[in-house]
């Protein structure tokens, strides 16, 4: 595993008051060193999962709001999008209130489209969205969450919403089966994306279920650097979990990629120390990555229905 350290910012923030956040995202871009270039074309990437408890599943919009307020600031042309397993990112946004916040900016929030096959390490493609691939750069902000399937989940697999709506369960019924099969994938399309950084929102996160229907979890913790795999590995030591216990985690030391290794974070603002993960319940037996087709098609009519109402 490489030598090499990565910033990481941890801050408390114990609120989603619109000014704190914004003094707060201004200081984790700092302390990591991050700057955005007048004219620079940015994607920021929020997690839109569901419309299902979209208050508490999707990264708060004070939170986005605060990030393209820097870049605007900065001079940076900021993209707001996603794209949603079902549905479109449009009104999974409008659920959790993103729109609204976005308005007096001048933004929207677009779904992520015009897909690209990106050949996979286990054979087949997938659809990358040229939206994203035509980006300078990319902020993954995500949200820090219990998931069902890869147990938590916060920067680097929010950048599996880059992959074009339906595509990402297709990816889950064939690749679901293969043991490692969606952690490369998730990893390959890291890979293929433009330069990110990522920025969590662990102020209020999700325990207990997950990714749309678990509980909150009141962390007051914001969290940024510019290596999403040092971030995420910081975020899963502090909740106290070991690669063994997180398969994309332990999928990124397999692959030794820069930033997965234990102890490459280097903390830059707070020490991990400064917040108690204590009581945060993560479900000791994940489920199958594999999507049975009748719940394949179930999400697609859903889908489908939500085009039309």
């Amino acid at each position: 595993m490489t030598s090499h350290t990565f910033p990481v910012a941890l801050l408390r923030q114990n609120s989603y008051d619109p000014a704190s956040l914004r003094a707060g995202v201004d200081s984790l871009f700092a302390a990591c060193g991050i700057a955005f270039a007048r004219g620079e074309s940015v994607l920021v990437k929020p997690n839109l999962v569901s419309r299902a408890n979209a208050g508490l599943s999707c990264t708060h919009p004070q939170v986005v709001g605060a990030v393209c307020a820097h870049l605007l600031d900065c001079g940076a042309r900021p993209l707001v999008a996603d794209s949603p397993a079902f549905g479109s990112a449009e009104r999974v946004a409008a659920a959790c209130g993103l729109p609204e916040m976005l308005r007096p900016l001048g933004l929207t929030v677009r779904t992520l489209g015009r897909p690209a096959p990106l050949g996979l390490p286990c054979g087949g493609s997938i659809g990358l969205s040229r939206h994203a691939l035509e980006a300078d750069r990319i902020i993954s902000v995500g949200k820090l969450k219990a998931h069902g399937q890869f147990r938590v989940t916060a920067a680097t697999k929010n950048l599996f919403g880059c992959v074009c709506g339906c595509r990402k369960a297709h990816a889950h019924m064939r690749l679901g089966g293969q043991p490692g099969g969606m952690e490369r994938m998730v990893l390959a399309v890291r890979a293929a994306l433009p330069p990110t950084v990522g920025l969590v929102d662990a102020v209020v996160a999700m325990h207990r279920g997950g990714p749309i229907h678990g509980q909150p979890y009141p962390l007051g913790l914001l969290a940024a650097g510019p290596n999403t795999l040092a971030l995420d590995a910081a975020l899963y030591a502090l909740l106290g979990l070991c690669p063994a216990q997180v398969p994309l985690w332990a999928e990124a030391q397999a692959q030794n990629l820069p930033g997965a290794g234990c102890g490459e974070a280097r903390f830059v603002l707070e020490p991990p120390g400064h917040f108690d993960t204590a009581g945060f319940a993560l479900s000791p037996e994940l489920d199958p990555m594999r999507f049975e087709p009748v719940r394949f098609l179930r999400g697609r009519l859903k889908s489908l229905l939500h085009r039309v109402t």
